[in-house]
């Protein structure tokens, strides 16, 4: 029962509703780079287009087949994802996956919000899919850096 339990406090209430409004859905009309990631433990994916300007997002789109903890995920980094730089990005992906891992500090400002994902770190089979829009974000901003290139 004690499993049971805390698989039920992981699925807060909190994490439920950033579930239920993931910001930027969708698609772009004309993305500099798109990039699909899945999790082949559970089969979620996160695709999302987005476009640079001057090394920042300046527009971010994503759509989402995820667990509520990958929705979750994908909500803050939606809400969060444009005017970040890649280094903002790859921080907030190394810093996600050393709280989940190895128990690390929440990730810093603007990913902050991904604290409330602290409770997953007991539940390895869902870390590949919270970081799923990270990943995909990173993915994304490099195809379209190279897309950029002569």
């Amino acid at each position: 029962m004690s499993g049971e339990t805390d698989l039920i406090k992981l699925y807060s209430q909190h994490i439920l509703e950033l579930a239920a409004d993931i910001p930027h859905l969708g698609h772009l009309d004309s993305p500099h780079g798109r990039a699909r990631k899945r999790s082949p433990l559970c089969g979620s994916m996160v695709t999302v287009e987005l476009c640079l300007e001057n090394g920042r997002i300046s527009d971010f789109a994503q759509d989402v087949k995820a667990c509520a903890l990958g929705q979750a995920a994908a909500s803050v980094v939606g809400r969060r994802a444009i005017g970040c730089r890649r280094e903002e990005i790859e921080r907030a992906r190394d810093q996600l996956a050393a709280m989940l891992k190895r128990g690390g500090p929440a990730p810093d400002a603007p990913f902050d919000a991904l604290e409330v994902l602290r409770p997953a770190r007991d539940f390895r089979n869902r870390h590949a899919s919270i970081l799923l829009a990270l990943e995909a974000t990173l993915a994304a901003m490099e195809a379209a850096e190279e897309s950029a290139l002569p």
